[in-house]
């Protein structure tokens, strides 16, 4: 057969997911009880619409079961238009042990979640710190799931511990829906809810309608070789006759009582010693029962009311056989905002940030009084040295204009060579680092491109949740500094050297800027920031730092030529 006649709507409740050429689909598992409710709406009332329809089914039923949080709006837009996603948790719940101390309990893992690997990764965390909060996990199941959580500090809120730990592993997991099927002509489309259910109603309409006329066929035929066994019965005697002396007993029985080939061929087919035995109330009995199922399957295949109504009943009939509670319960996400956030838990600790030149990231505790004692690969250096706290945020600029964010309480201890920057974030393996620097509150930031054009960009704006940062800069990124001052110092390539207020530029959350410094040829070679009672500062090629007392020589407006720098100068920093 090309097609098997389901019972129920077997595509929607057990799910499918898988890669086609050109075509993929993610169809999650419901209740079946629930989608048969729903296919009694639609009989009921074809014109029901989603909405109603998913006040019957809220939302996909996973045998694993679990906590779906995704909001009741979302659930609904997927079931519209066939495409979406809907989150899933892992179910736990808190076990006191007293003294203010307990541990979590996940009893529900979930859909398609392997329990030994998240296990793995959770201590995968525990051991390069990426989840501050996470003391240890252990796996206590036996029939049942039983993976015990504990907290690093008793004052920490379970809360707060599973919502972390929400965002870092597979306790949460997003499964796509795509309801991407192959309509009964065989064509590839992307359907709803009601379009799914409509679709299996019809089939079953189908189905049954078949049945009946391959029924119909099967008892039109049974009924014509009783009516020939009829005539039997009324002349056993001559027939029994006719069977053992005639030469041509199928010719004679056709002449002699009228009976078709088919009837005579059947009673020829049967032994002399069943046909003496035939009675004629078994005769009559089937031909009635047989001819009362004729005329029902003849008015239910002329009566479409029927066929639904039908189709009605051999659904109920399934939905007793498989009905069964939901498992996975439909939740909106807790609101992270009413318990204390994760950095609250971080203690406050003096660590200096180390970056070499090859990318290697680590912290070391306290200051660096000496940087030339740091230890690094054969063949690296050290890049960027910033001192901070574990509760601080990293910012790394790179040179294709994005900036990422890196928790400093994540970062490697600074007793070893570190790990790759890149393992934390999605840098481009053509970009280069362009400055590495703690996230103030309420700080800015001075944006410039090797072009020549530049920006402020507050630092709030830049903080980014992703690995995959933030694009900031449309353009290559030369600089980003912070702004400490109120005046701005810019040099080209050909040494020409511009100043002007910082006033001048105006603040952005991303772009292009304006121009900083106009250039016949080449572009912006360095940038600085400094407050005018001072004067700024450049470092010669020598690497010593040079004082600048007549800077206003080169005062000027934003985006004007400047002027030969003074004789050395060719970087501030």
């Amino acid at each position: 057969p090309i097609v098997l006649p389901a019972g129920f709507p077997n595509l929607l409740a057990n799910g499918s997911s898988g890669i086609a050429v050109g075509m993929a689909t993610s169809i999650p598992p419901h209740n079946v009880g629930e989608l048969i409710d729903a296919c009694h709406l639609l009989l009921e009332r074809p014109d029901a619409t989603t909405e109603e329809l998913a006040g019957i089914v809220p939302g996909p039923d996973f045998p694993t079961g679990g906590v779906a949080v995704e909001g009741h709006a979302s659930i609904l837009d997927a079931y519209e238009t066939g495409r979406g996603g809907v989150r899933l948790r892992a179910r736990w719940e808190t076990e006191d042990l007293g003294r203010g101390v307990w541990r979590i309990i996940v009893t529900e893992m979930p859909y398609q979640v392997q329990k030994s690997k998240l296990i793995a990764d959770l201590a995968d965390l525990i051991e390069h710190k990426k989840a501050p909060l996470l003391g240890d996990v252990r796996d206590e199941s036996a029939e049942d799931i039983r993976l015990v959580i504990e907290p690093k500090s008793r004052t920490v809120e379970p809360e707060v511990l599973m919502e972390s730990l929400f965002k870092l592993s597979d306790l949460e997991i997003r499964f796509p829906i795509n309801m991407n099927v192959l309509d009964a002509t065989g064509t590839p489309r992307v359907m709803g809810l009601k379009a799914c259910l409509q679709a299996f109603l019809d089939h079953r309409r189908e189905v049954l309608v078949r049945r009946a006329g391959w029924r119909i066929d099967r008892v039109e035929k049974r009924l014509h070789l009783l009516e020939g066994l009829r005539i039997v019965f009324l002349n056993l005697d001559e027939v029994i006759r006719i069977v053992r002396e005639e030469e041509q007993p199928k010719a004679v029985l056709i002449a002699r009582f009228g009976l078709s080939e088919l009837q005579a061929d059947f009673i020829l087919d049967t032994r002399l010693r069943q046909l003496a035995r035939i009675e004629e109330m078994t005769i009559e009995k089937e031909y009635k029962a047989l001819a009362d199922e004729l005329a029902a399957l003849q008015s239910l295949s002329s009566s479409p009311a029927k066929q639904w109504k039908q189709v009605g009943k051999d659904l109920e009939a399934v939905r007793k056989a498989l009905v069964s509670p939901r498992r996975t319960t439909i939740a909106e996400a807790v609101d992270s905002s009413a318990f204390a956030s994760i950095e609250a838990f971080i203690p406050r600790e003096a660590i200096t940030v180390i970056l070499s030149e090859r990318g290697w990231i680590r912290a070391a505790k306290g200051k660096v009084e000496d940087p030339s004692e740091l230890k690094f690969k054969e063949g690296d250096s050290l890049a960027f040295l910033v001192p901070g706290y574990t509760t601080d945020k990293l910012l790394v600029a790179a040179s294709d204009g994005r900036i990422f964010t890196v928790g400093a309480d994540k970062l490697a201890s600074g007793r070893g060579h570190g790990e790759p920057l890149r393992l934390m974030i999605d840098l481009d393996e053509k970009a280069a680092i362009v400055n590495l620097l703690m996230h103030q509150p309420g700080g800015k930031l001075l944006i410039a491109s090797k072009a020549g054009y530049g920006f402020i960009a507050p630092e709030d704006e830049l903080l980014a949740q992703k690995r995959g940062g933030k694009q900031v800069l449309n353009g290559e990124m030369l600089a980003a500094i912070r702004v400490a001052g109120d005046h701005v110092a810019a040099i080209g390539d050909n040494i020409k050297a511009l100043i002007f207020p910082l006033a001048e530029l105006p603040e952005m959350g991303r772009g292009k800027g304006v121009k900083l410094q106009s250039y016949k040829q080449g572009g912006l070679a360095d940038v600085a920031i400094f407050d005018g009672a001072h004067g700024p500062e450049w470092v010669d090629g020598g690497g010593r730092r040079r004082n600048w007392p007549d800077w206003k020589d080169w005062l000027g407006k934003r985006a004007g030529a400047g002027r030969q720098g003074p004789r050395g100068l060719r970087k501030f920093r």
